[in-house]
């Protein structure tokens, strides 16, 4: 690791693209058009990853149906990226803010004011997998875009001798990095337009490597039916409407007699679509649930026989 440190330079992410030398001379356009082209590389990244990423998504799919939780870690933009994934999984698919988390060096404060010398401290990724007292159906999602953050490794570290699932996100190839985790996620997308900064084409992919990796998990889950968020939160207005509008699609239902069901189950969107289909009531619907551990689709289908 600290031959890495020494000569980062020789990294991916750290390296000159030939294609933005003349950056500082490019008009508004022609910058764009350069981001544009650059950007292309993400989803061919995500494409070449499609195989690992799927088998992430199972291993933290079989952690979280045992009682585990999720973890992403890192520092800096990583970190960023990572809690913010973690708290959109509440509103979007109505989960407990325990079970997806995001961890960053530097804690809360570091989501707006620079702590990257933090990264430095692999003892306190170690700390923070003793700290959320790590287990074996948990997983852990190290993020470190230029792959050598001692703060990830030591997490990682941490975390695999306490038996949890370990999955390592970065965007330099294993040969120039190794990590041993269970699953080893490599997002090449080349030298930054900017040399060095790594919020650009390597944090956009992180971001979409992150998105498939939750959405993918809370599908496994149950909590997606065809494709809408039938666990969606109604706590505000407008996810009150998003959530009238499934049930209607869903069902054929009225806009009058969708707001009815939806209160009568709870403002629980997937309890709704399960009494209409079933002619069950809250609690028997609710008892149905609990026996499909909250698959909707399968639930319908028991009662159906």
């Amino acid at each position: 690791m600290t031959n890495f440190l020494r000569e980062r330079g020789h990294l991916l992410t750290e390296q000159v693209n030939e294609s933005s030398l003349n950056l500082d001379q490019l008009s508004s356009l022609e910058l764009v058009e350069l981001f544009n082209a650059e950007d292309q590389k993400v989803i061919t990244a995500i494409a070449a990853a499609k195989h690992e990423l799927a088998e992430a998504i199972e291993r933290i799919a079989a952690g979280l149906k045992l009682g585990g939780r999720l973890f992403y870690i890192g520092a800096g933009t990583s970190g960023r990226l990572g809690v913010l994934d973690a708290a959109e999984c509440p509103p979007t698919f109505c989960t407990p803010p325990e079970l997806v988390q995001g961890i960053i060096a530097g804690g809360a404060g570091a989501l707006v004011r620079s702590s990257e010398d933090l990264e430095d401290r692999a003892e306190d990724g170690a700390s923070a997998m003793v700290e959320h007292n790590v287990g074996e159906n948990d997983a852990v999602v190290g993020i470190t875009a230029g792959g050598t953050t001692p703060y990830v490794h030591g997490a990682i570290q941490s975390a695999k001798s306490r038996g949890a699932t370990t999955i390592f996100i970065a965007c330099v190839p294993a040969e120039q990095v190794k990590a041993d985790v269970d699953v080893d996620i490599r997002l090449l997308t080349g030298p930054e337009i900017l040399a060095g900064s790594t919020r650009l084409k390597a944090g956009t992919v992180t971001k979409l490597a992150l998105n498939i990796l939750s959405t993918g998990t809370m599908v496994r889950l149950g909590k997606v039916y065809g494709n809408r968020m039938v666990d969606v939160a109604v706590t505000n207005n407008k996810l009150r409407d998003r959530a009238l509008r499934i049930l209607q699609d869903l069902t054929g239902l009225g806009r009058d007699a969708a707001n009815s069901l939806l209160d009568n189950s709870g403002k629980w969107v997937k309890l709704a679509i399960l009494m209409h289909s079933t002619g069950l009531d809250k609690q028997s619907g609710e008892q149905l649930l609990l026996q499909h551990s909250g698959n909707l689709r399968t639930a319908i289908a028991s009662h159906q026989k």
